[in-house]
């Protein structure tokens, strides 16, 4: 997974070939009055899945929805970091850890 701010939705998509999920915010400009307002896209495997998300928070919510709904593997590069979201932060299926993520989970209980 991959975030991307502050791109036009051009770059975006040149990016897309490298990566298989990625969460992308665009700034939107609006008129002379030069009011902006972010609009936040989910993309999975080139396609933009999900587009105007309020918060990046969100978006990663609805991110492992999508993961857990179409069934998809995480990423290779980035299987910890999912995990560690899954599992620490979302605390779901928790008693199943690696041996990496428990040694995070022991190391962030200590302090």
């Amino acid at each position: 997974m991959d975030l991307l701010v502050n791109v036009s939705r051009d770059e975006a998509k040149g990016d897309r070939v490298e990566q298989q999920m990625k969460i992308c915010v665009f700034h939107v400009s609006e008129g002379h009055e030069g009011l902006s307002h972010a609009d936040v896209s989910i993309v999975v495997k080139e396609t933009e899945v999900l587009h105007s998300c309020p918060s990046v928070a969100k978006a990663s919510l609805l991110l492992m929805g999508i993961i857990y709904a179409l069934n998809l593997s995480y990423p290779p590069k980035l299987k910890y970091t999912f995990e560690v979201f899954q599992k620490l932060l979302l605390e779901l299926d928790v008693l199943k850890l690696s041996p990496k993520v428990q040694s995070l989970r022991k190391t962030l209980q200590c302090n």
